[in-house]
């Protein structure tokens, strides 16, 4: 973290997958003097539902950007997070922050497989390599986190504070609804992104 600091044009990149079930609620504490406490119930989910019973987001916490605040990137995708949506996720943040004057980015995250797999380090790799013969793009420096240590990513309380704002405590959220109030949340512009099939992943 100390390399990217005289550095003006090299970011910290904080990565993590996170988010969750639509049907748990998230813990919480309020404090009510002269008033019943708030409860929140685990929301049960309609035979007839047809959205997924949880969700799954990608999210780069990125500090040290030249004249910009700190910022998160966010992406949701359909499945669990895999190989072939993580890669996706930082060829996308690549885009994103060479448009912001970035060189190179410190990566961040833990030992998660989506992380360390053989598929996302060959693409570290190619893609570095390209960005050093092309001088495009964003070079992505992968430095991953010792096991079981969350508290050492500060995406992990951005992640927890981010599900109690969006909390509905007496009704059952769609995913488009929790969607949009997670990049409202976070401050983030909602894109589409293409869709990897089944296969592919």
């Amino acid at each position: 973290m100390a390399l990217a600091v005289p550095h003006p044009t090299w970011g910290l990149g904080f990565g993590e997958a996170g988010w969750g079930s639509r049907l748990a609620q998230p813990a919480r504490h309020p404090w009510a003097p002269a008033a019943p406490a708030v409860r929140l119930v685990d929301q049960a989910r309609p035979t007839t539902d047809p959205e997924p019973q949880a969700l799954a987001c990608y999210g780069l916490l990125v500090r040290q950007v030249p004249q910009q605040p700190e910022q998160m990137l966010l992406r949701f995708v359909e499945r669990r997070p895999v190989s072939i949506e993580t890669t996706a996720f930082l060829a996308w943040c690549s885009a994103r922050l060479v448009a912001q004057g970035l060189t190179a980015v410190l990566l961040i995250w833990d030992n998660a497989s989506w992380h360390i797999s053989h598929e996302v380090r060959t693409w570290l790799h190619q893609h570095n390599r390209w960005v050093k013969q092309t001088g495009q793009g964003v070079r992505i420096v992968a430095c991953r986190l010792p096991s079981k240590s969350p508290w050492l990513n500060p995406i992990e309380p951005k992640w927890v504070h981010g599900k109690r704002a969006i909390v509905e405590p007496d009704r059952l959220l769609s995913a488009q609804e929790i969607r949009a109030r997670v990049y409202t949340y976070y401050g983030c512009a909602e894109e589409t992104h293409q869709v990897i099939s089944e296969k592919a992943a």
